[in-house]
């Protein structure tokens, strides 16, 4: 299990559903921590694991319906919430409306449907990282197909039509090419279409620090430096005269 995957927890008490929603899931890039057919299980899986989104059926058996379910687990540790549901009556509508899900999902759903609504889910949860002020249109146009997405110490970046985890300490450094910058991780790279400076910007994570026009690096993973180069998990990176100063700040000196 990919630690970058984001994860989620299936309540559903139909099983050939649940195994369908599963399977779908999984084939999109996901990980389906569990399925739980009753709130009492959901509750213990939502308690054992990391769980970064929750698909919940509003009618469930057991002692709790999903709508009781949701609110005793957002009770724990505030999650994105995605109800599925058959038809449900203004009332039971109007009490799953006030548990403030991120999305509803017919049953039962299709892979597009689903896409969707998980896209959207995130994105309404995670705050967006502040736009770089005063974009030219070109980079306007930019931002929209690149979303990066903030939730505290962790980005969900766009890769092919999932959003994947990346703990904001994972980043090695980043490496631009014109427009296009690729984010490093010891494990992947992520190529967006977005500029050195904009990336920086829209992350606002100190200790990724800029050593070259074309590079910046996780302060706290260079291995070694040199007047002209930093090495950070073995990848030699340029030291800019420009930045030199600037990148020789990090430290303290003793």
């Amino acid at each position: 299990m990919s630690d970058n995957q984001v994860q989620l927890l299936i309540i559903e008490d139909e099983a050939v559903l649940a195994l369908d929603l599963k399977a779908t899931l999984q084939s999109e890039g996901y990980t389906v921590v569990g399925i739980a057919g009753t709130g009492p299980r959901a509750l213990e899986l939502f308690s054992q694991h990391r769980v970064d989104l929750v698909l919940c059926d509003i009618h469930l058996q057991g002692p709790w319906d999903g709508i009781e379910t949701a609110g005793r687990l957002l009770a724990l540790r505030p999650v994105p919430l995605i109800y599925l549901t058959a038809l449900a009556d203004q009332p039971t509508l109007e009490r799953a409306l006030a548990t403030g899900p991120a999305a509803y999902l017919p049953k039962p759903a299709t892979r597009v449907s689903l896409r969707t609504a998980l896209a959207l889910a995130l994105h309404n949860f995670a705050r967006p990282t502040p736009p770089t002020p005063g974009p030219a249109p070109a980079d306007r146009d930019a931002l929209t197909r690149d979303t990066i997405l903030q939730l505290n110490d962790h980005v969900f970046i766009k890769d092919n039509h999932q959003f994947v985890r990346i703990p904001l300490a994972d980043i090695l450094l980043l490496e631009a090419d014109n427009t296009y910058t690729t984010l490093i991780t010891s494990g992947r790279k992520y190529a967006l279409r977005l500029t050195l400076g904009t990336v920086l910007e829209r992350l606002q994570f100190a200790q990724l620090v800029r050593v070259h026009r074309s590079f910046a690096v996780n302060i706290q993973r260079v291995e070694s430096f040199s007047d002209s180069e930093a090495t950070v998990a073995g990848q030699g990176v340029p030291l800019g005269r420009q930045y030199r100063e600037a990148f020789l700040r990090q430290f303290q000196f003793r």
